[in-house]
């Protein structure tokens, strides 16, 4: 009789960390090795490990609408490919939003790893027993995800909001192999530089992702080959269960009931109406059932959000307030559930387009953190400025002749919590991103960066003040340079909590303090000449609790930082203050 292998719990910590670093190793690499700046410098990116059934293992500390994101996209592999017609050194690319991708912008590349007689070119590998004529084994899967400086489409960056189809939006890709046994598959790269405006961006970006995934697979193989398979997958199958177990004895501490949040996304880049997002989590026991009845239907514009953003939105507010530390993997989604209509602004259907789905994204996370504070008003924050303000600048550089496309990527205010004010210029729910680094943009593209700095007296009044949304004015030192751009929060604010005030909506200025200064929409496409200042004003974040129980020397304190003006303290908060005490230890 057979002894039956009971899993070490110390073992499963062992092998959970080896598969994050893993997975943080593929993110590096992706990061040194890429020539854009979207993933250099804003990290726009995610990795991640699966076992042989697809279920996510381990994650990289980078954006987690990426990182649950993955799901859907591993469930539509493991449809499409059997064990038999996958080789070790396949990568298989996609970004087909309607099949369990995010947005076209977004490659998903996925890598098997194999233990046995298959080996990637250049490395010597035997199976555990030592036969190098070993039938191979699938043991597991490692991937990457990245945002693209440009997949073709309509417009530059694939940035322009208010876009009506899919096709508009670039190049959509089936799950297809990119790198076949290791090499290059020539036909599909010759597809993807003849439909690119910088191919030697997007394609060093996509080596740059095998480059990560050979990092993985080869990583990960060695894991196997010390432990053996059936060891390592006793160990990460508990590890599953465990992050499980963690996640329903957060949930039965919640009270059961409904609860139901709502936010807007401001408009579509095309009709000017709101949309109604609506979350009811339905909290039973142990788990947790989130649908969206009330939310409005698919839109015109390209603020639709496919599924696999719509997860990740929910996975996210959800496991951030039911146990924030548990290790993030497969078993911490198995007690909920999602439901979302087909037809709906977060189920939308073909050829809808759906390039700007961060609006709506971060709408969702919002109303699920507002919906939970019903229950846990302790562990959620107030409204934050809700947005990914996404700007793609696109001309002819004069000193090369070459096309350049440059990402800005920005954020705004954070929400203010229940012990403390919200964080100032923070990135979003979801993203996690970095900014472009002044001297990078510079250094690379025909713009200067004149102006970035924090919004006073944009924060929403509170107990807890909410976060200080940005600016960041950029002078375009060429003539006919586009620019695309979506962003939000300009028609709704963040909301504030249990009395905190809402935080100052966003705008778009062109030339601003000129006479010839305009408003820009949130979502669109112009074209700019030589001296133009594009001005991003980004939204702040929501208060927490009434402005009247907020200490009068943090009023002060932020009178003397410069954050809130003499005027708001007055207003706001009910404290005078001087001129001259301000300028007391500023």
């Amino acid at each position: 009789m057979s002894k039956k292998l009971h899993a070490d719990p110390v073992l499963i910590q062992v092998l959970r960390y080896a598969m994050e670093q893993i997975a943080d190793e593929m993110g590096h690499t992706l990061i040194r090795t890429a020539r854009s700046t979207v993933i250099k410098e804003i990290k726009d990116i995610s990795c991640a490990v699966f076992d042989r059934n697809g279920n996510t293992i381990a994650q990289a500390h980078h954006a987690p609408m990426l990182l649950t994101g993955f799901e859907l996209g591993m469930r539509q592999l493991r449809a499409q490919f059997r064990d038999e017609d996958l080789n070790d050194g396949d990568v298989i690319v996609f970004n087909d939003p309607y099949s369990g991708g995010q947005h076209v912008m977004d490659l998903v590349t996925f890598a098997p790893v194999f233990v046995g007689a298959k080996h990637s070119p250049g490395q010597r590998r035997k199976s555990n027993s030592g036969d190098a004529n070993a039938s191979p084994l699938l043991v597991g899967f490692v991937g990457s995800m990245a945002h693209h400086a440009d997949l073709g489409g309509a417009a530059p960056g694939g940035t322009q909001g208010g876009l009506t189809e899919i096709y508009q939006e670039g190049l959509r890709l089936p799950m297809v192999k990119l790198y076949k046994k290791g090499q290059e598959d020539a036909e599909l790269f010759g597809i993807l530089n003849n439909n690119i405006r910088v191919p030697d961006k997007t394609l060093g970006d996509i080596r740059a992702q095998a480059s990560a995934n050979f990092v993985g697979a080869r990583r990960l193989r060695e894991i196997f080959e010390r432990y053996t398979p059936a060891v390592v997958q006793l160990h990460t199958d508990a590890l599953l269960d465990y992050s499980e177990k963690r996640i329903r004895a957060g949930l039965e501490k919640i009270p059961d009931g409904t609860y139901t949040g709502v936010d807007y996304v401001d408009d579509d880049g095309l009709t000017g109406k709101p949309i109604k997002l609506q979350v009811n989590i339905h909290k039973d026991g142990d788990r947790a059932i989130v649908d969206f009845d009330g939310t409005d239907e698919q839109v015109p514009g390209n603020v639709n959000c496919p599924l696999a953003t719509v997860h990740a939105a929910v996975y996210y507010a959800l496991i951030a307030v039911v146990d924030p530390h548990v290790a993030p993997n497969s078993g911490c989604y198995r007690p909920f559930e999602v439901r979302a209509r087909k037809g709906l602004v977060v189920n939308p259907q073909l050829p809808r387009a759906c390039g700007a789905r961060t609006q709506t994204s971060q709408k969702i996370a919002e109303a699920m953190l507002l919906a939970l504070s019903q229950a846990l008003p302790e562990r959620v924050m107030a409204g934050s400025h809700g947005q990914i303000t996404n700007c793609g600048f696109s001309g002819y550089h004069p000193e090369t002749g070459k096309r350049f496309v440059y990402i800005d990527i920005q954020g705004g205010g954070a929400g203010a919590r229940f012990c403390r004010d919200g964080r100032d210029g923070q990135d979003s729910h979801l993203a996690r991103f970095l900014n472009t680094p002044v001297e990078a943009v510079e250094l690379e593209f025909p713009a200067r960066v004149e102006c970035y700095e924090f919004i006073p007296d944009t924060g929403g009044a509170g107990k807890f003040r909410g976060a200080l949304g940005l600016r960041r004015d950029i002078r375009v030192l060429i003539d006919d340079m586009s620019f695309a751009r979506y962003g939000d929060r300009q028609v709704y604010g963040a909301f504030g909590l249990f009395g905190g005030k809402e935080g100052a909506k966003g705008k778009f200025i062109l030339n601003p303090d000129s006479p010839d200064e305009r408003p820009l929409k949130s979502k669109g496409l112009d074209k700019l000449k030589k001296d133009d200042v594009v001005s991003l004003r980004l939204p702040g974040g929501g208060g927490y609790g009434a402005p009247s129980e907020r200490d009068p020397q943090a009023v002060l304190r932020d009178v003397r930082d410069g954050k809130v003006s003499i005027e708001q303290a007055r207003v706001e908060y009910g404290v005078v203050i001087e001129p001259e005490t301000a300028r007391e230890g500023s």
